[in-house]
């Protein structure tokens, strides 16, 4: 099957971002696909998720910077957060890791090639970028990063919303 391509005929696609610790990045980018899905007609067949690999802040809001920074943008976060786990690989068609090591750890995750052809680097849909591309971890740093993060966000999610077009039935 190709990466992206729906399980079930019927039922959405599904996809999950995955970072750290579901906080910053991959709450971002959920946020972020949620409102250009929206805005591309596609809300209806497509279901997005966002989880952490580690998790140390499960069920909490996302950071604080984040949520200011994507609400200056028009994107509220409201996402609580929660561990990936190995069943996640059962339920979803797409699995986006925000940097590599994220990739690597999710690759060590999978049980089969099938899972593996669920997972990728988020930015590996943005246009242009390079096929190591990532979503650099802001939480250390300040609101600067999360901007950042955001832009980058919106770049790859405005490459998976082209992708999406093309493996979802019209």
């Amino acid at each position: 099957m190709e990466p992206g391509a729906r399980s079930e005929v019927n039922s959405p696609l599904r996809v999950c971002f995955v970072c750290l610790g579901n906080i910053c990045r991959s709450p971002t980018a959920e946020g972020v696909v949620r409102k250009l899905v929206k805005e591309a007609g596609l809300f209806a067949r497509v279901e997005l998720d966002s989880a952490g690999l580690g998790g140390w802040h499960a069920d909490e809001l996302p950071d604080a910077r984040a949520r200011q920074v994507a609400r200056r943008r028009g994107v509220e976060l409201s996402h609580r957060a929660r561990r990936f786990i190995t069943p996640d690989l059962d339920h979803f068609d797409l699995v986006l890791a925000m940097d590599t090591q994220n990739l690597e750890d999710l690759r060590a995750l999978c049980r089969s090639d099938a899972d593996r052809a669920k997972v990728r680097l988020f930015r590996s849909f943005e246009a242009g970028a390079a096929a190591d591309a990532i979503v650099p971890d802001p939480y250390m740093g300040g609101l600067d990063g999360f901007e950042q993060v955001f832009d980058l966000c919106e770049a790859a999610g405005r490459g998976l919303v082209a992708h999406l077009t093309t493996v979802l039935p019209r």
